[in-house]
């Protein structure tokens, strides 16, 4: 029971609002949307704000429930399923609202998707409109549904650097963990 005091302790202390983890659904989705415009509401949060807010939360979790890998097969059903969840936490502080997720990636995607986010991190405001434009208009679709926006989309809304990190699992998977911050 100390581990859990523990952890209430580091979330209180974090200023997290709401967290989960878990397989992401549509149904959990449209929840977490409807709970983050509620507490919004009640923080009487400036309607701008609100939207960046809600609008970078949305594509978070997209990008978890569109994105999360095909792991490499498990003998062990517990660990298959525990591949298949994610996390994310969602913080409010005086200065910004941050949004942390983190899911499994199969290691042969993570030089294309640390490519990705490093161009995206290195383009001015206007760059990433005009990139996002691009990639719209010649992009076809993934087996996913996605012409790989989510990412720019997110840099877009929230006008901040993505901060992302891999931890190495084992020899096929890592986990990947992406902070947004909203200011």
């Amino acid at each position: 029971m100390q581990d859990l005091y523990q952890l209430y302790n580091s979330m209180e202390h974090n200023n997290i609002m709401l967290s989960f983890k878990g397989t992401v659904t549509s149904e959990l989705m449209t929840s977490v949307l409807s709970i983050m415009e509620s507490k919004m509401e009640s923080m009487e949060e400036a309607p701008k704000k609100k939207r960046k807010v809600f609008n970078v939360l949305v594509e978070c979790l997209q990008n978890l429930y569109h994105h999360i890998d095909e792991t490499e097969e498990e003998e062990d059903v517990d660990a298959l399923i525990g591949r298949k969840s994610a996390i994310f936490m969602i913080a409010k502080s005086e200065e910004a609202y941050s949004i942390m997720t983190g899911n499994y990636v199969v290691n042969e995607n993570i030089d294309d998707l640390k490519q990705r986010l490093d161009k995206i991190n290195n383009m001015s405001k206007d760059e990433l409109k005009a990139f996002y434009k691009e990639v719209l208009s010649n992009s076809s679709f993934s087996d996913k549904g996605t012409a790989g926006l989510g990412m720019i989309d997110i840099a877009r809304k929230s006008g901040q650097k993505l901060g992302y990190d891999f931890e190495p699992i084992d020899d096929n998977n890592s986990f990947f963990s992406l902070t947004v911050n909203i200011k």
